[in-house]
């Protein structure tokens, strides 16, 4: 998990980087489509199955809610602070919870609501100063750009769980890039622009250090507890917290520290809700 953490945290690293060289976010999209659509291919075609999958509409629809979700937090990236992008990222789990009450009929814990409770406290105290006037804090609609990418992250998430009954991890995996790129594209239009050799490696980066923190994670969730290991992601935070003062001189402000503590705080009671729950329940 620390792998994987490390890996998105240079990944967004490397996107708000290939960003402020002038590189459309659809551009960066297609980078990022085009070496996962390789390597989830190899990977497909090692293992001796078809890369089509048995549930093809959902897996259609994986792979287009991911690819809308991906191009959101990648306009966030290029637009807010790295620390700031990454922990409203991590407001997913009010989402998650609530599609899994709608869509798959799951009982919401104790500890999920108050989770919510504890995102919902930190997002108002990050965008508080934005609301008030202060528009030295962060943008709205880049906030509101970033939250859209956690919701479609969470219905990505909900729809893999579902598709994880019949199909095979790595088919699920490559259908992203498998709408992603045409998508992205066909998006790019008349703005391509063509990046230097450097900005080339660097966007070949951004699907490299995505993988690696794909494979972390799918390698952690095999051999550790899914809710001991989650813990471990939002070390994601402090990478990207440390990444966003060294490369680009980024210093989370007072209000940062505050939601951030708050949105950590109650995604870590949702993910080790049962530990914290059982002692009580014994007694």
């Amino acid at each position: 998990m620390l792998l994987s953490a490390f890996g998105f945290a240079l990944m967004s690293a490397c996107v708000k980087y290939v960003g402020n060289y002038g590189i459309p976010v659809f551009e960066i999209v297609a980078a990022r489509a085009l070496v996962s659509l390789v390597i989830s291919y190899i990977d497909v075609k090692r293992k001796g199955i078809s890369p089509w999958g048995n549930n093809k509409p959902l897996l259609f629809v994986r792979g287009a809610v991911g690819t809308c979700a991906l191009m959101c937090v990648f306009y966030a990236v290029t637009t807010l602070p790295l620390a700031e992008v990454t922990i409203l990222q991590y407001v997913h789990p009010v989402f998650t919870a609530l599609l899994g009450l709608l869509l798959l009929k799951e009982r919401v814990q104790k500890s999920t609501m108050i989770c919510i409770a504890f995102c919902l406290a930190g997002l108002v105290a990050m965008v508080q100063p934005s609301i008030v006037g202060d528009h030295s804090e962060l943008p709205m609609f880049s906030v509101m750009i970033a939250l859209c990418g956690a919701f479609g992250s969470s219905i990505a998430y909900v729809i893999v769980r579902k598709l994880s009954q019949t199909e095979d991890s790595s088919v699920i995996i490559m259908y992203f890039p498998l709408i992603a790129l045409p998508v992205s594209i066909f998006l790019i239009g008349g703005d391509f622009v063509w990046p230097s050799l450097f900005i080339t490696a660097m966007l070949v980066l951004v699907g490299i250090f995505a993988q690696i923190g794909q494979y972390g994670l799918t390698k952690a969730m095999r051999t550790q507890d899914a809710g001991k290991a989650s813990a471990y992601s939002y070390v994601q935070i402090i990478f990207s917290a440390l990444i966003g003062i060294w490369v680009f001189n980024e210093i989370p402000s007072f209000w940062t520290y505050i939601g951030g503590s708050l949105i950590v705080t109650g995604a870590l009671i949702n993910v080790l809700g049962k530990q914290l729950w059982k002692p009580f329940q014994t007694k």
